[in-house]
Formats: C-alpha cells, structure tokens, sequence
C-alpha cells in the first residue's frame, strides 16, 4: 500500500489540484453564468479535496485491511488486460510525427464544425405548458371578447384531441384583484388563454406552434402571441420575453417608426421567425387638438382657459366630497359621453360668445404607440420575434443581419440586435475568459508539480483532442453550443488531462529508474491503460444518466454531461496514441536542446 501509494501520489495530487483550479475563475465571473454555477464550482472544489484525502489516506488503509488474501499475481491474472497495446504502440511510435499531424488535422476538422453547430443563451426546453396572449381593439366590451375567447377555445381542443390536458382562460384585467365583489374590469378588450399537453402527447411542439398560429392569424382585428412557456431558470435569467428583439435607435420619433415598420418587414420573410411585432402595433386610439395661438389670441382665449374647460367637457369636474359610511370619497360631475365626430364642435365659451373648437384649433385622430421607449436617453423603436426551437440563434442573427443591410438607414440611426443574443455574447465572453484563465492555472499547477516546462504542453495537448469530441457528439446529435455546455469544456480543461497526467508521471518515474525514452513509454502506456480507462469511464457513467431526458428541464442539464462525455471519449482513446508520440518528440527535442547548450 506504501509503494503503491508514494507511485501514484504525485499523479494523483495533479490531477485533483487542476480539476479544482478550472473551477476558481467560475467563482469569480459576473453576470449570468457566475450568479448559475458559482454554487457548483465551491461544491466540486470542496468534494474533490475531500476525495483527494481519502484517496492517499483512507483507501491505502482499508486496502491493507481487506486485500491482505490476494497476492499481486491473483489480482493481475483477474484484472482486465489489453496484451496487444504494446506492440500496437511501438509499431505507432515509429511513426509518430505521421500520427501528431494526423491529430493537428483532426483539432482543424472540428473547429470548421463549430459555425456549423451554432450558439444560443441557454437551451429550451421541451415543457408542456403554453400560453395565448389575446387582444382586440381598444373599446371592445367583454362580451365580446368572452366570444372570441370561447371560439379558440373551441378550435385548440380540435386541433389538440386527446393530447390536450387541461386548459382555462382569463378575460380582462381587475384593478382591485384583492376585492372580487367592488372590483371593476379594465382591458375588457384583453385575454390570457393557458392550456397544457399530455406528457406522452403526439403531436410534437412545432406543429402546436405552427398550427395554433395558423388559427390565430385568421381572426380578424386581434392582436395574439403564442408562446411556449419556461421554466422557473429562464424566468429567473430573463428571457421570458421575445428572444429577438431589434432595437432602431434614432432621433426622429416618426422616422423610427418607419425604420421599424421596415426591419419588421424584412424579419417576417425569415420563416424561422414568428409572433414578429413593434412597439408601434395596434396603439391606442389618440385625438390631438393643436391649438392655433394666433387664433385663440384673436377671440381673446388663453390657453389655460381652453384646457380647464375642455378637461370639464371631456372629463368632468370635481364638486366636492360625502360621507359614505364613515369615508369620504370624491364627487364629480360629467357631462354625456362626447362621440369622436363630436369633439371638434365642442363650445368654448367667452364671457358671453361662444365659439366652436374648430374655429381655434386643428383637431386630428391617429394611433399613437403603446410604449416610447429610451435607452441612454435615445428614443427606440423595437421589433420583437420568437423562433422556432430547430435553428440556433446564432445563426438566425446572421440572417437577420443580412435582411438588415438591404436597408438604409441614416445618418445619427443605427439598430443593434439585442435579447438573448446580448445575453448570449456577454456570457460567452465571461466563459472564454474564465476559460483561458483556467488553462494558464493548469499549466502552472502542471509546471510545478513536474519542475519542467516541456511536459506541460505534452499533457495540455490532451485538452484540444477532448475539444474534437464535445464538437463531434453536438454535431451529430444536432445539438447546440450554449453555456451549459461551455461549462462542459472548462470542466474538461481539468478532468480531460488526468489521464495525461497518469501516464507521463509513470514515463518520468520508469525514465528515472534507468530505462530509455521509447521502453519507459511503452512499460508505461502498459501499465497505466487500466487506470486511464477506469477513470474516464466512471466519470462518462456518472454523467451518462443527466442525457437521458428524465424528467422535466433536462434540457438544461445535458449539454453540459454531453460536452464532457464526448470529450473524454476522444482525450481517452488519443491520449493513448497521441500523447506518447507527443512526448518522444518533445522530451527528445528538449534533450538535444540541452546537449547543445552544454557544449
């Protein structure tokens, strides 16, 4: 037990220490993916340290306890062998500098993959649950809108059958929520239909999609967004709203809004895209009266007389208060309901004349928008739209930009993508910093624990051929790259080069003890193929049940167990043929460089 362990102990501590230090930058990360996996990164660091001490302490002491029966030999005649390796690796070594470039062309295959396989924020996930927001004209009573609720209603359990579980409705808004009885409804003209599927229901989300929005769009005069509702994790990173979102930003509110009617034009010919809207669609009804100063001045009307008795013909005037049981509440006096043809026939009135408003005012009817929003106190317009779940986003972003080229906008106007895709790029950002901090930690830890600056880059080299399997498995899959799997590839930065690890330690210990490059390598590569392979296939076993789509959100778990499974599947197999090759070239490069320079 104290040779084996005093053999292993170095590789051991290593390999742990690096599986710990990829996690420190993650602890340190701002935004989205620091707030989601600083948690787990204080969990690992702390479980593997506490692996670590019952690996050298504990295990040497039960071994010593309960294998005191089996001799070495009855334990090497029940173990696993792999008699043919050797020679399989010494008929590879001779043709090492083939099989490096080999492994460099393999690293440049799957880079040209990764535009292929796209990007998003987080993964969608698949739930059950969807959502129909509903709204008619301003002014449409509640009746109505009870008929047009019913008429869905009727056309999503046709459209549904069986796979339909339960579904209710919610039909106006209340500005007392708390008070059922005093409560009086406001946005008649508004609905919220919710229904939820089946967990084994047929009909696949993208159909329910396509077909509902298929039904919404013949109903005339309603404005309806279809959306697949989230979970709890993408509420909490806010990406309940549309995931694209185009913003126009100008100077001109009317020139906006012809911007944006123009990129909301372009964005419905992408048919990945749907529930494309503005904030300029549907506003409310507005009546502007537009004072002519000139004219007002002529029949001797201020301008604050105008608007106190305009108020009082519109809207009324206070007179007072009673006492309704103990409370006083207020009393205003209104004059009937004026038409819109009325408005402008409306008398103003001066001592005794009376003039019409006409005679002193332009009056004219438009839509105004719903919602005028600022960003660093700049007036914006926004189209927004969601996408279907089989294209990532990335690549919708791509199209988009080209649709948005083919218009011109000028000068002091520009549009900027944002949503998910500004989550997407911040986050990524942070990953790829935290990403080539850990690789910097791990060369140090390695450069240390070995006293060389060569072996490093041999055991990192095992971090770009874990890279050709994450990119393999999402390409064949039809996966896409997003954080959780990034979080993936930093966890394989310290658990793909273990293997690494294990096998130079036993070349360096075989090279100390007398034998040459080539025989340490293959003694080595013999000796320590059981442990490589145990190791990477216990961890690949742990994960594998995170892939396997039980439960609701696994979505969001299993990018992250598929980017280390395909990792450690390519680092295992190459590291068994690459790495040695890698070290006969470096460590016999490294010597002639030091025999030149003690002559």
């Amino acid at each position: 037990s104290v040779q084996g362990t005093s053999q292993v102990s170095g590789a051991i501590i290593a390999s742990t220490v690096t599986t710990i230090v990829v996690f420190l930058p993650i602890v340190y990360l701002h935004g989205t993916a620091g707030e989601l996996f600083k948690d787990q990164a204080w969990t690992v660091a702390f479980s593997l340290l506490s692996s670590l001490v019952v690996a050298i302490l504990v295990i040497p002491m039960l071994s010593t306890r309960f294998l005191k029966k089996y001799s070495a030999i009855h334990l090497e005649k029940r173990s696993i062998q792999f008699p043919r390796y050797r020679k399989i690796l010494a008929g590879i070594l001779k043709k090492k500098l083939l099989v490096i470039c080999c492994a460099v062309l393999m690293i440049a295959l799957a880079l040209r993959l990764i535009p292929v396989v796209g990007s998003e924020f987080i993964p969608k996930t698949d739930l059950n649950d969807f959502s129909i927001e509903i709204k008619l004209p301003e002014g449409t009573e509640l009746y109505r809108t009870e008929n047009v609720v019913n008429d869905i209603e009727q056309y999503l359990d046709e459209i549904l059958g069986n796979d339909l579980k339960t579904m209710y409705s919610i039909i106006g808004s209340s500005d007392n929520p708390g008070e059922n009885e005093s409560s009086v409804l406001i946005d008649e003209n508004t609905a919220n239909i919710k229904f939820t599927l089946k967990k084994d229901h047929e009909i696949p989300s993208e159909d329910v999609l396509l077909k509902v929005n298929s039904v919404l769009d013949d109903i005339p005069d309603m404005e309806a967004q279809f959306i697949h509702d989230q979970t709890a994790l993408e509420l909490t990173l806010g990406t309940e709203s549309a995931p694209v979102v185009i913003e126009i930003q100008g100077e001109d509110l009317d020139y906006i809004q012809q911007l944006t009617e123009k990129t909301k034009q372009q964005v419905l010919t992408i048919d990945d895209l749907f529930n494309v809207e503005t904030n300029f669609d549907e506003g409310r009804p507005e009546i502007n009266i537009v004072i002519d100063r000139v004219r007002a001045g002529l029949q001797n009307i201020g301008i604050d007389q105008l608007s106190s008795q305009l108020q009082i013909q519109l809207m009324g005037t206070d007179a007072g208060q009673w006492d309704s049981e103990g409370e006083l509440r207020d009393i205003t006096i209104e004059l009937p309901e004026i038409g819109l043809s009325e408005i402008e026939d409306i008398i103003i009135t001066e001592g005794d004349r009376k003039i019409p408003l006409y005679d002193i005012a332009e009056i004219s009817w438009n839509i105004a928008p719903e919602e005028i929003y600022r960003k660093n106190q700049v007036r914006i317009g926004k189209v927004t739209a969601h996408m279907k779940k089989n294209k990532p986003l990335d690549h919708i972003v791509n199209e988009i930009k080209q649709k948005m080229n083919t218009i011109s906008f000028p000068v002091n106007y520009k549009y900027e993508i944002t949503g998910e895709e500004y989550k997407r790029k911040e986050a990524f950002q942070n990953l790829k910093f935290a990403l080539i901090l850990s690789l910097i930690l791990v060369y140090m830890v390695l450069a240390s624990q070995f006293e060389s600056l060569i072996h490093p880059f041999t055991i990192i080299l095992s971090i770009p051929l874990a890279g050709v399997g994450t990119i393999l498995i999402f390409f064949l899959l039809g996966k896409t790259f997003n954080i959780m799997a990034y979080i993936g590839i930093i966890m394989l930065v310290g658990i793909a080069v273990n293997d690494s690890i294990i096998l130079v330690d036993a070349i360096n210990q075989l090279k100390n003890e007398g034998l040459s490059r080539t025989d340490a390598i293959l003694e080595a590569a013999q000796r320590r193929i059981r442990p490589i392979i145990m190791t990477s296939l216990t961890t690949i076993l742990a994960l594998l049940p995170l892939t396997f789509g039980i439960g609701e959100g696994t979505e969001l778990r299993s990018p992250m167990a598929l980017a280390v499974i395909g990792g450690l599947i390519t680092s295992t197999l190459l590291t068994l043929v690459v790495i040695p090759c890698v070290y006969s070239v470096m460590d016999g490069f490294f010597e002639k460089f030091l025999s030149k320079l003690s002559i």
